[in-house]
């Protein structure tokens, strides 16, 4: 059965569709709304033919695609906007409707080298929305104190420790909502037995703890994708590459800035945490330093290494033992 392929370029109020054909390209523009999404997605599957969806991901702005997606028996994939930009080289100029072409063309091309995606439960989706207004509370406080850190410097001026006490203030009101998130994140994980499980099982891990956990449970769809840690340290960045092409370029290998940042930083944490912890990652922290290897290429092999046992614990269905504390 011929296929055609749909590009969707996602924003706030609108979507740009492209449809493509053997033959033929049509455009459409549509309010990003159910009834309508409903509306293009009937007309699509009267097609005779197999319909291939993809769209970039834009956050919450493809919200309402993915409460009628699971309604069609589409084909979809959902990729990294980084991922297009670099597959289409050299180009000038961009709009809407060209982007909705471009994301046609591409998948048209990649779908084979890709996972399709698949709706997310609601207890996942739940951690998702939740872990990035966390983010953005935890975000607030760190600029806070950047900015009780300036004001320390002028605090011969009349009304910076006025300043410096309401900002004080402020942290602490945000402290109590990122709690309060927490326990939000919490009862939803409470509500799916399968997702509490998992992510109580790899908390047993040196080094993750509730945070981390959760971030690896929300970024592998409440493990459900990226289960191969190979995979899942390519995505966090925490694989080294080697930078060599002919005689003159040849650098030690490095970690790719191409990393869902979010999850490397987490993770970076845990190493932190695991080194200072009486465990095996421990010793092999201390070995590797005596041996003269730089710090932060050992805890990022750490950080490798807790994706590693992690996903282990999860094929297993297994809980970590420490080994130094069994001996």
């Amino acid at each position: 059965m011929k296929s055609i392929y749909v590009g969707i370029d996602v924003s706030k109020r609108t979507l740009d569709v492209c449809v493509k054909g053997s033959e033929q390209e049509q455009f459409f523009k549509i309010e990003n709304k159910s009834n309508s999404i409903k509306k293009l997605f009937k007309e699509l599957s009267k097609v005779d033919s197999c319909v291939v969806i993809a769209m970039e991901n834009t956050g919450h702005y493809n919200h309402q695609l993915y409460k009628v997606l699971p309604n069609f028996d589409f084909t979809v994939y959902v990729v990294d906007p980084k991922h297009i930009k670099r597959s289409i080289g050299l180009v000038r100029g961009k709009n809407d409707k060209v982007d909705a072409k471009r994301i046609a063309r591409f998948i048209e091309r990649n779908n084979e080298d890709l996972d399709p995606w698949e709706p997310l439960s609601e207890s996942v989706y739940s951690l998702k929305v939740l872990l990035t207004e966390r983010k953005a509370e935890v975000a607030r406080i760190r600029a806070l104190k950047q900015r009780i850190e300036g004001l320390n410097q002028q605090k011969s001026v009349s009304s910076v420790p006025k300043l410096i006490t309401r900002n004080k203030k402020e942290i602490q009101r945000i402290q109590k909502r990122v709690k309060e998130i927490e326990k939000m994140i919490r009862e939803e994980i409470a509500k799916e037995t399968s997702l509490k499980r998992e992510i109580d099982r790899i908390k047993t891990v040196p080094g993750i703890g509730d945070v981390t956990a959760w971030m690896i449970a929300a970024k592998t769809h409440g493990f459900k994708r990226l289960l191969d840690p190979r995979k899942l340290a390519c995505f966090a960045g925490v694989v080294p590459f080697d930078q060599q092409s002919g005689s003159s370029l040849k650098t030690k290998p490095r970690v790719s800035k191409m990393a869902d940042r979010s999850l490397k930083t987490v993770l970076q944490m845990a190493a932190m945490r695991s080194v200072r912890m009486n465990n095996e990652l421990q010793s092999y922290y201390q070995r590797k330093v005596e041996e003269g290897k730089n710090k932060m290429s050992v805890l990022n092999a750490v950080r490798n290494k807790l994706i590693h046992i992690a996903m282990a614990l999860i094929k297993n269905k297994t809980y970590y033992q420490n080994r130094l504390e069994l001996s």
